[in-house]
């Protein structure tokens, strides 16, 4: 089966949402950035919007969306039912007190005499994990008699207002109390616990923190995040996402409780890819290790980290195949005929294009967590700079990632392209509103000059985003910067000059854009793609 137009482009402009209130376009850093592409589109293109949080998503009721949940349902062209549903549903049913691999690390703690460390982001987006699963691993071990458990405690600001780790970590010390087990043993910020891409000095940070006790020390997790708003390190990492690895400690001098050997640690994020390089840290018996980075260049990975303790690890979720750790709750079946795979099999050539913070989500998560492409699949990686803050460079490496898809596009050999452009999610991630303008204006571009490119070859293009972000840059609560997503719905827009008048319906959600790739090609998606075309 052959496309009728190709290429077709899918360009996801990430964190690009609609805010619809216009009483907050002050903040909307789309309206302030006045966009002329994203302009021409709304003037002259079918448009809709669609919803990408929520049960439209397979979350919970009224939890935002994110990258890579966005990614896989786009993907999988079908709503999948995330992994903190899946896990939230044996709380309820109560079999998550009975998992074989919780129920293990909780009984040789126990026949050790050792301790139960608790790790994992306190936070209340429920992006990367939420706070019912670490209530459920106290009160399991509070109910399997085990008194020495530990919290260490990770701070959000991210995905979550700026400063609102304070609030939380009191919720969770009156639970811990009402539980009758568990004290918060550190508190660190995920800048440095649930670093990504390779930045180890970070996650050493942090390892020396959970080992070592090689932090400040506090008195209480709420102090440790009270002091760090009154001095942040640097002007430009204010708020909990940056808070300094802090031991608490009773007596000022000796940490309440360190990561020694026969212990255990339980990690309770249900989401893989930012716990993996402390885990790691953890785990691997060789370590620093060479492993090939994104681009696939062999590198030397880690840190000079000296013997390591013995301890036993499970992590709630698998964070990687092959990770010599314990898994709670393992992934059910890969889906079947999702895009990646209905495209190769129809002997049809796909290329993704994504820097460095967004390169998993095309490829990893949008494939249903396989880590190989599918035949017939190109990868292109472009390495996003090496800043703290990408309020510093806007444009990241947005530039450079256009111009090795317009030379994609030339040589003419793909029939479908997805694109992601990381600047509107990462930089609105910041804060800053300015830099999301400036990020804004040099996707807008960028954008352009793609589609440009595309009408030259007779092809057509779908853009849209994975979820909102920068469309909300100030929190209408609190007046300080808003940095976490949003669940508003997102443009989608269909372009092209061969295709016919068209309109799109709407209700639609992320399951349907795939199907709506494959009819503006010409193809009939598969019998599994329970999501619809949004042509009418």
């Amino acid at each position: 089966m052959k496309p009728v137009v190709r290429p077709c482009i899918l360009i996801i402009r990430d964190g690009w949402g609609e805010n619809p209130h216009p009483d907050q376009d002050h903040a909307n850093a789309v309206k302030l950035a006045a966009p002329p592409v994203d302009a021409r589109l709304r003037a002259t293109c079918p448009f809709t919007l669609i919803r990408t949080s929520g049960l439209d998503v397979g979350l919970p009721d009224g939890v935002m969306g994110n990258s890579e949940v966005g990614h896989q349902n786009i993907g999988a062209g079908r709503i999948v039912d995330q992994e903190i549903v899946r896990i939230s549903k044996t709380i309820a049913d109560a079999s998550f007190f009975q998992n074989a691999e919780l129920v293990a690390a909780v009984e040789r703690c126990k026949a050790r005499s050792s301790r139960l460390h608790i790790m994992g982001l306190c936070s209340d987006a429920g992006v990367h994990s939420v706070l019912e699963h670490l209530y459920a691993c106290v009160e399991l071990a509070a109910q399997r008699g085990l008194r020495q458990v530990y919290v260490h405690a990770i701070t959000d600001g991210r995905d979550s207002a700026p400063n609102s780790g304070v609030e939380i970590l009191r919720q969770v010390e009156a639970r811990l109390r009402q539980l009758g087990v568990g004290q918060v043993a550190s508190v660190c910020g995920r800048y440095w616990a649930m670093d990504r891409d390779y930045r180890w000095a970070r996650t050493e940070r942090a390892y020396r923190l959970y080992v070592h006790g090689d932090a400040e020390a506090a008195p209480s997790a709420v102090a440790a995040l009270e002091r760090y708003y009154a001095a942040p390190a640097e002007p430009t990492m204010r708020g909990d996402e940056f808070v300094t690895p802090t031991v608490i400690s009773d007596d000022g001098l000796t940490p309440r409780a360190t990561i020694g050997d026969g212990d255990a640690l339980v990690f309770f994020n249900f989401r893989g890819d930012r716990p993996r390089q402390i885990i790691k840290s953890f785990a691997l018996d060789t370590f620093p290790y060479r492993d090939t980075d994104r681009t696939g260049a062999m590198r030397e990975m880690g840190f000079a980290r000296g013997p390591r303790p013995d301890v036993s690890i499970v992590t709630l979720t698998e964070y990687e195949r092959g990770l010599p750790v314990r898994v709670a709750f393992l992934k059910p079946p890969k889906m079947q005929n999702i895009a990646g795979e209905f495209i190769s099999r129809l002997g049809l050539r796909q290329f993704r294009a994504a820097e460095t913070e967004k390169y998993a989500h095309v490829t990893f998560f949008f494939n249903d967590y396989r880590e190989e492409p599918f035949p017939g699949e190109v990868r292109l990686l472009v390495p996003s700079p090496q800043v703290s803050t990408y309020d510093q460079k806007p444009e990241m490496s947005a530039l450079e990632l256009t111009e090795g898809v317009l030379a994609r596009i030339a040589d003419g050999i793909d029939d479908v392209i997805i694109l992601n452009y990381a600047n509107p999610d990462m930089v609105g991630h910041t804060g800053s509103l300015s830099a999301a303008v400036q990020a804004c204006r040099v996707v807008d571009a960028c954008v352009g000059r793609v589609l440009e490119a595309m009408a030259a070859r007779g092809g057509c293009a779908v853009v849209t985003a994975d979820h909102g972000n920068l469309e909300q840059m100030i929190d209408p609560a609190t007046g300080g910067p808003h940095t976490a997503h949003t669940t508003y719905p997102v443009p989608l827009y269909v372009v092209g000059d061969r295709l016919p008048a068209t309109r799109l319906r709407e209700g639609g959600r992320l399951a349907d854009v795939m199907p709506t790739v494959l009819h503006l090609m010409g193809l009939e998606p598969p019998v599994e793609m329970t999501g619809r075309s949004l042509l009418m």
